[in-house]
């Protein structure tokens, strides 16, 4: 057994420290899942690849990401989480610099590969090593902090990027990772303890190895059904062999000794509940993420560089958002401040579907503004809960269940986003359209309209499901 950790009513030494090492490789792995997509135009071009081919660039990384969570955080809870989070950052960090050194289609995806798997090992156990170095009494800022990383990453992504291809190649966009890991790596060498607590147990590889297929069939089936159509044989036999593989997953973990998912975290109502309304909330963000870059460079007009800076406000707001999320997750009722951060994304979600070709940019920036303030307060208290209602023993399965909620999200919403954009785009236009179409920008703003209302009413629904956590949730489960 290694070093127990402090009693969870007190914070560790170098506490803050620690949440900067391991939040900058949170904002990294995340910001490595969008911020590839405004690139793609410029890699399609340079390394031979039609669009179909380069968004595989984005697939491999997000599969691979999702495929491998529960076995990181399963690893972790065995082995010690910050054993396991330290490998990956290395891992993540050689991936990062092979991808960006263009050489060829190919070689881009066992970069990205290897950037998920490194990704998978740091994200997996980051949750549990932040609920393990704080206390009680200053957890919910330290979550407000991971959770501001978190979301900073997923959906600074295309800001950043075009601001950094309006200077330099895209292979920066992966090399702009390698000072700042290089540093989180260093600073975690000095501040992090050698052990955390462990617990004795075993690997589900049968569990790992039906998850894994699920999550790959799954997520491939998806992808590749929306370059050939979902009733095509391909897609279909994937999806059937998710099906299976998710009922032998839910087999095997319902009876294995040491399950990669204990279904009994499950049976924890705030848990439940607040992992259902991560997953919501990423998923409705990430329709922002792919279509609002279309309508500021294509509907309206800008250029990279100027919708870069656009984009950027969005995580500039959360910079702040989040941390005050925490502290009021720390002062007042965590699930109301979650509840009321939902209720301003969903005012926010509402103004988008009445933007227009002619509405004023400053429109945008307020609307966006007020959707990143709700944004950050609803993550911060949301993972609070969800980290502090479990047994300690299951922080890293829980940690990675968050990650792998996030991960859903951002899979589900970049494919049921694009698929509602071009559904309305179709109606207005009345034929199948599978991209924008320079001379009828009104057919865009009809199909945004249409994505951004079913948005709205994703958000509905993780406000319900906060709701319920907030009615389940009681004082004395915040262990």
């Amino acid at each position: 057994m290694n070093n127990t950790p402090a009693p969870k009513s007190e914070t560790q030494k170098n506490g803050w420290w620690i949440l900067v090492s391991i939040g900058t490789f949170a904002f990294m792995s995340n910001l490595d899942s969008s911020i590839v997509n405004i690139a793609m135009p410029l890699m399609a071009k340079q390394l031979k690849v039609p669009m179909n081919e380069i968004e595989w660039v984005v697939s491999s990384y997000l599969i691979v990401l999702t495929a491998l969570l529960l076995f990181f955080g399963k690893l972790g809870d065995i082995y010690g989480k910050v054993k396991v989070f330290r490998i990956g950052t290395i891992v993540f960090l050689l991936g990062s610099f092979l991808s960006g050194l263009q050489i060829n289609f190919p070689f881009l995806l066992v970069g990205r590969v290897i950037q998920g798997v490194g990704a998978a090992m740091t994200l997996s156990n980051t949750y549990g090593i932040t609920t393990s170095t704080f206390g009680i009494k200053e957890r919910g800022r330290a979550m407000g902090f991971v959770g501001t990383f978190v979301a900073l990453g997923a959906i600074a992504g295309p800001g950043l990027g075009g601001l950094i291809l309006s200077r330099l190649s895209w292979g920066y966009i992966f090399w702009v990772n390698l000072p700042f890991g290089i540093f989180a790596i260093i600073l975690g060498a000095i501040v992090m303890p050698k052990n955390f607590q462990t617990t004795p147990g075993s690997i589900d590889w049968l569990g790992f190895l039906n998850f894994a297929a699920l999550i790959v069939s799954l997520f491939l089936g998806v992808f590749i059904g929306q370059e050939v159509g979902y009733a095509a044989p391909i897609p279909l036999v994937l999806f059937a062999i998710a099906i299976v593989t998710f009922y032998g997953f839910y087999r095997t973990e319902k009876h294995a000794n040491n399950p990669l998912m204990p279904l009994s975290l499950f049976a924890i109502k705030p848990f439940t509940y607040g992992l259902g309304a991560a997953v919501l909330i990423f998923l409705s963000n990430f329709f922002t993420v792919v279509i609002i870059p279309f309508y500021l460079e294509d509907a309206r007009q800008l250029t990279a560089g100027q919708a870069g800076l656009l984009l950027i406000i969005f995580p500039v707001v959360m910079v702040f958002a989040g941390p005050l999320g925490g502290w009021f997750a720390d002062h007042f009722s965590p699930a109301n401040v979650a509840s009321i951060g939902l209720l301003i994304v969903a005012i926010a979600q509402t103004l988008y579907i009445f933007l227009t070709l002619t509405s004023p940019i400053w429109v945008y920036v307020v609307i966006t503004i007020v959707m990143a303030l709700g944004t950050g307060l609803f993550q911060s208290p949301n993972s609070d809960i969800v980290m502090s209602v479990v047994p300690k023993e299951s922080l890293g399965s829980a940690g990675s269940l968050n990650a792998l909620a996030r991960n859903i999200g951002m899979i589900s919403g970049t494919a049921l986003s694009t698929t509602a954009l071009f559904v309305g785009m179709s109606i207005k236009a009345g034929f199948h359209v599978t991209n924008y179409l320079p001379k009828q920008p009104e057919t865009f703003i009809f199909g945004m309209h249409v994505a951004f209302a079913i948005s709205l009413i994703i958000i509905i629904g993780a406000l319900l499901l906060s709701v319920l956590q907030g009615k389940n949730v009681k004082p004395g489960d915040m262990k």
